[in-house]
């Protein structure tokens, strides 16, 4: 007689579940990792949940989740006192990525849109993947393999709850309606913060001076008393005043709704130096980050002055969802603007680097910005982005919309003499579009560069659509399959703010303009 979980699992793989007008078996047979979703789930007694279509997945998703919350519990208990302070950095990095890992998936369960688990269960992917990157960017010397980082197939079982909440998703993307509002915000981004954004005097809650006449004279000063001043989740204002913080400031996941004001580009200017070279990890590296939801920013400028030799060092990292920043400037070289994951907004900024300067993994577009080509060290090429989409169900991406992509002052006299491109693929699935955007002759005829050889040539998706100007031209293109000339507006839709970051829902409330589609 077969045990239990044993026939329940039998059971399992002959279920059917009625999508839209298809049937779709929603069984561990068709996920990324049939072995793991198998060991994972026969011995669950809650498996005759996976009965229905919703039962299936959320078993998946706690299964995932039990495992996730196991492995941290293992690693911090580790003790560190024989690592190194390279490897202990690095270990340091993963416990607070992998917090945010249970984080995701315990939200990702509780939560009645599709479309936002896959949102936070992309990002719980992008988390594994830099806390493995944290160990490379050190060189530790530790088998990052057995650690419990990686214990319990997480990479493998988070990679199938993506298939799985995607399955869900597209049954209900029919009915999902993203259009955006006639002001050009997308929904998300509510009236009040939307007139935030607009107006040009901003009622602050704390107000942060250089010269002692607010009620800080640091930023870091002005964050940690807003988790104490303020009341509840709603808006928190706080206006920077001309000055250059040199500081690296930290935006925790406790603090949501955040805006930061500041007196406009290049006058309230927030800056570091941190860098691999001089040990940190790239992650970590950032002069201005920030973890907690809805955070805004306008009329600041975030940099990282290490300069080309030190490599990657990080101007601003944002792993906030559903995080704006208007009228912003991002200043670095190599690594410059770290768009890390979940949903993602710059409208009207300006961006310089050199080398994958705009990077991560998150669903963001940058709308009527500015990007900058800096010059870089000698024999080194430009990239702009790098891409780091690691499974092919995460619904992440770069769009570029309606912006502009030339020389920076620097790199003029010179651009002939130096190659740049619009992208490398940093990751296997790595996905960037650049669409209506003035390129200009400081980009390689053949528009992108290969990160390693033939790697993610045949899985990367690189759209290019309706651009103008002198680099414009796709004719000397690449060829790879992953490129494609977009002809169809359809096809460029999905990558605007409305369909893209489902942006009807939230930017509106920011107070930022936008174009909706096209």
């Amino acid at each position: 007689m077969a045990k239990l979980p044993q026939l329940l699992f039998a059971l399992c793989l002959l279920v059917t579940i009625k999508v839209g007008t298809s049937d779709t078996i929603l069984s561990c047979s068709q996920t990324p990792y049939p072995q793991v979703c198998s060991s994972m789930l026969s011995g669950s007694p809650l498996f005759v949940q996976s009965k229905t279509q919703t039962g299936f997945r959320d078993l998946i998703l706690q299964a995932t989740l039990d495992r996730a919350m196991l492995s941290h519990k293992v690693a911090l208990a580790k003790d560190l006192g024989s690592f190194d302070d390279r490897t202990k950095q690095a270990w340091l990095d993963c416990l607070e990525l992998s917090e945010d890992t249970v984080s995701q998936l315990s939200r990702s369960i509780s939560s009645t849109s599709s479309d936002d688990a896959q949102t936070w269960l992309s990002a719980a992917i992008a988390n594994q993947q830099t806390c493995r990157n944290g160990f490379l960017d050190l060189d530790s010397p530790f088998q990052f393999l057995s650690s419990p980082f990686l214990a319990s197939n997480i990479t493998e079982s988070l990679s199938n709850s993506l298939a799985v909440n995607k399955a869900m998703e597209v049954a209900k993307v029919s009915g999902n309606n993203r259009r955006l509002l006639s002001d050009g915000f997308p929904r998300w981004v509510s009236a009040a913060d939307r007139k935030l954004l607009q107006s040009s005097s901003v009622k602050a809650n704390i107000v942060v001076a250089k010269d002692g006449s607010g009620d800080y004279t640091t930023i870091s000063a002005a964050v940690a008393a807003s988790a104490k001043l303020r009341g509840g989740s709603s808006r928190f204002v706080i206006h920077v005043k001309a000055g250059v913080y040199n500081e690296n400031v930290e935006i925790t996941k406790s603090m949501k709704n955040l805006m930061m004001v500041g007196d406009g580009i290049d006058a309230t200017v927030v800056t570091g130096s941190k860098n691999v070279q001089d040990g940190s990890t790239t992650f970590r590296s950032a002069t201005f980050a920030i973890v907690g939801d809805g955070f805004i920013a306008r009329g600041m400028t975030f940099q990282n002055t290490a300069g080309p030799q030190k490599h990657q060092a990080v101007a601003l990292r944002s792993g906030s969802d559903l995080s704006v920043f208007y009228q912003c400037s991002f200043k670095g070289y190599q690594d410059t603007l770290y768009v890390y994951s979940q949903r993602q907004f710059y409208r009207n900024c300006d961006v310089y680097g050199t080398i994958d300067f705009i990077f991560g993994d998150a669903a963001v577009v940058l709308q009527s910005c500015n990007i900058y080509v800096r010059k870089p060290l000698s024999n080194q090429k430009n990239t702009v982005t790098a891409q780091g989409r690691t499974d092919p169900n995460e619904n992440t991406g770069i769009s570029i919309h309606n912006s502009v992509i030339t020389a920076a002052s620097d790199l003029r006299p010179s651009q002939g003499s130096v190659k740049s491109y619009l992208g490398r693929p940093w990751q296997k699935y790595s996905r960037t579009v650049v669409m209506k955007t003035s390129i200009d002759s400081v980009i390689d005829p053949a528009g992108w560069l290969e990160w390693s050889g033939s790697f993610a040539l045949n899985t990367l998706y690189y759209g290019e659509y309706m651009n103008t100007g002198s680099g414009a031209g796709t004719s000397r293109r690449v060829t790879w399959p992953g490129h494609r000339v977009i002809t169809s507006a359809s096809e460029a839709g999905r990558f605007t703010v409305g369909s893209f970051l489902g942006g009807n829902s939230w930017i509106p409330a920011s107070g930022v303009p936008f174009t909706s589609g096209l």
